[in-house]
Parts: structure tokens; C-alpha cells; sequence
């Protein structure tokens, strides 16, 4: 049985890489950014829920009067 010739595999490897790094490059460096983002302001902004302006108790099992 033949052994499997090794030789060129490290040769195949490092090829493999540097067309991945070229390929990656070239598809990173045709997608478009956006040339100046704008900040956001950040000012905090206050949604109104329906709890807010009602009193609630969460009522437990142990906290009810005895009957």
C-alpha cells in the first residue's frame, strides 16, 4: 500500500489562508459604512405605563388573614 505524500500539504494550507485573507479583504472593503455617523442624543425618554398611577399589592398565600 502507498504513503500518502504529505509534502505538499503545508504548501496547500498556507495557499488556502492567504486566498481566505484576500477573499474576506476584498468582500469586507466593497461593503459600504456609513462615512460620518451622527451621535444619538441621549436623552432618556419616559414611557407612561398603566401601573404607574395605581397602588398594587401582590397578595401571598401566607400573608392573608386566617379565617
Amino acid at each position: 500500500m502507498p504513503q500518502l505524500d504529505t509534502s505538499t500539504w503545508l504548501t496547500t494550507i498556507i495557499s488556502m489562508f492567504l486566498a481566505l485573507f484576500i477573499l474576506f479583504q476584498v468582500k469586507i472593503s466593497n461593503h459600504p459604512f456609513p462615512s460620518n455617523p451622527s451621535s444619538k442624543d441621549m436623552a432618556l425618554t419616559h414611557y407612561k405605563t398603566p401601573w404607574e398611577n395605581k397602588w398594587t399589592k401582590i397578595y401571598l398565600p401566607l400573608s392573608l388573614p386566617l379565617q
